[in-house]
């Protein structure tokens, strides 16, 4: 019978198993998704699919460079123990050299073939969750490239090469001079990970973010009973301020406390012997918007003690 994507994608949500297995589940099942899931715990894939509802936001960011083009990715555990499990460390350092291949498509790395093993990475992350005994998802992945220049980054609280807690990319697009640019690159994605702008510039920015902070600025303004005119330059004021608080070029650079970012670039470039553009960032911090589910292990034994 005909398998529909849906119900592959369907039963990969509930077991977080990868799609040629669920496909497979499927076809063997006649498309019954209850049954597909006892199939694929028959065949050893039920510790997976047991724990694939549990909330992983712990877990390693990835960093993986070639050339002009690097990749970051984030994979998640529940507990921060994994993080210091080899496999786990393996598997993140390996999806971020797949994610250079499929340009940081999600679907597409997890589909991809991971190295030495006839698995795909979903694949794989499923055999290591049985064996582990944790769930593990893979969460996001993005490519920066430049056509010309560098790409700086950085992994902060990193526990072996590439791998760590928070990763950075900031692309730099020149002709000039490499260790330069790369020991420019480095410095500007350590100043990204301690103040994590919103965007590149103001003309990138979201609008609706610029919108919020308006309107917070508009009344605050008018309780100082100033008249509509002076309350219109003190808003105008502070969102210039806003924007030098949230965008990189604009921030104070962190690296020497004076200059803005961008006057910092426009300083190397001297040295650089050439102009240089800085075209984009990507900054992954663990876990970042993931509920967490908190535990009160006391008020669970109270709990049980009360029913009991």
């Amino acid at each position: 019978m005909s398998i529909s994507a849906a119900d592959v994608k369907k039963l990969r949500e509930l077991t977080g198993v990868g799609m040629m297995d669920c496909k497979k589940a499927l076809t063997e099942t006649n498309g019954d998704i209850e049954a597909a899931v006892d199939w694929l715990r028959s065949k050893g894939l039920a510790k997976a699919a047991k724990k694939a509802d549990r909330v992983a936001a712990e877990g390693l960011v990835g960093v993986a460079l070639a050339g002009n083009k690097a990749a970051i990715v984030e994979i998640n555990s529940e507990t921060d123990f994994v993080a210091r499990n080899e496999q786990f460390q393996s598997i993140v350092s390996n999806a971020a050299k797949l994610a250079l291949e499929v340009n940081g498509d999600v679907a597409a790395l997890a589909e991809a073939q991971y190295p030495g093993t006839g698995r795909t990475l979903q694949g794989e992350l499923t055999e290591a969750i049985a064996k582990i005994g944790e769930n593990m998802t893979l969460r996001r992945s993005a490519v920066l490239e430049v056509s010309e220049g560098v790409i700086g980054s950085y992994v902060h609280s990193a526990i072996a090469e590439g791998i760590g807690r928070i990763g950075i990319l900031v692309g730099l697009e020149s002709s000039g001079d490499k260790a330069t640019l790369e020991a420019l690159g480095k410095q500007i994605a350590m100043h990204i990970a301690a103040t994590n702008p919103l965007s590149l510039s103001a003309d990138d920015l979201d609008p609706e973010a610029v919108e919020r902070e308006r309107a917070v600025f508009v009344e605050q303004a008018k309780e100082s009973g100033k008249p509509d005119n002076i309350v219109e330059k003190m808003v105008e004021g502070r969102i210039r301020k806003f924007y030098q608080e949230v965008t990189l070029l604009e921030q104070t650079f962190v690296i020497d406390g004076e200059n803005s970012v961008a006057q910092a670039v426009a300083n190397a470039e001297k040295d650089a012997g050439a102009p240089i553009k800085v075209t984009g960032f990507v900054r992954f911090a663990l876990g970042e918007g993931i509920e967490k589910q908190e535990s009160d292990f006391a008020a669970e034994v109270a709990a049980a003690a009360a029913g009991a």
